[in-house]
């Protein structure tokens, strides 16, 4: 049976690197984290089988199974928790292909510490309610509740992830106007690097997939600016 999380923010790291591994722990425990650490993929999703984490780190190269395999299956189970992808420099197609599997975020390695830890307050930051804030939205036939990351229609609900989530609540408060790329950039992934701005145009792909339903909506392509959700009045 799988025990609720208390207080403690807790942590699934899966990393093969030893001393990484074992640095990175003992980093964010100093930063009052609870982190459990597997060596390999298969450990990592056995453990995220057995309780629940509030987040995952997943080394997309690992032995047993792949980061992108045990994301996979995290998603199966639970497409709520963030899951932050740690990727060779060069190997630009991971991260598009992490986000493509539901990722929430992305580090290169090498990289600093400290700034994993920004990233991590940053996701989490984004799973809490944001005080009084608007979390229901009608989109034409559909009815989107952010705080549930649930999209209705006609009765059947698809559960979003929570960048999906983010974009879309973005582009809610935006209807019928342009929300400006790089703003979206800036207020989903912290920065508007090329790599962002490839991965939200693969979010933008699956949340038109969700609308499609609803000839009267349309997430638009505005040249050079951003994108429009535009729902046709009756």
């Amino acid at each position: 049976m799988i025990t609720p999380p208390e207080e403690k923010t807790h942590i699934l790291l899966a990393e093969d690197d030893e001393s990484l591994g074992l640095l990175l722990k003992d980093f964010l425990t100093a930063k009052g984290f609870d982190v459990q650490l597997c060596d390999n993929g298969k450990k990592a999703f056995d453990a995220f089988s057995k309780r629940a984490f509030n987040l995952c780190i997943l080394d997309i190269m690992m032995p047993e199974k792949d980061g992108f395999t045990v994301a996979r299956e995290i998603r199966m189970v639970n497409k709520n928790t963030p899951i932050i992808f740690l990727t060779a420099k060069s190997m630009k197609e991971d991260i598009i292909e992490g986000f493509n599997k539901g990722a929430d975020d992305y580090i290169t390695k090498p990289f600093n510490t400290e700034e994993l830890l920004v990233r991590i307050q940053a996701v989490l930051r984004r799973m809490k309610p944001h005080g009084e804030e608007k979390e229901e939205f009608q989109i034409g036939l559909y009815h989107f509740n952010y705080k549930n990351l649930s999209l209705e229609y006609k009765g059947k609900h698809e559960k979003l992830t929570t960048k999906e989530a983010e974009l879309l609540k973005l582009l809610c408060l935006h209807s019928n106007n342009i929300l400006d790329r790089n703003f979206a950039l800036k207020a989903i992934w912290q920065n508007d690097s090329y790599f962002n701005s490839r991965s939200m145009d693969v979010y933008i792909t699956k949340l038109r997939k969700y609308l499609k339903d609803d000839p009267k909506v349309q997430i638009i392509n505005i040249h050079g600016k951003g994108f429009k959700l535009y729902t046709e009045k009756e």
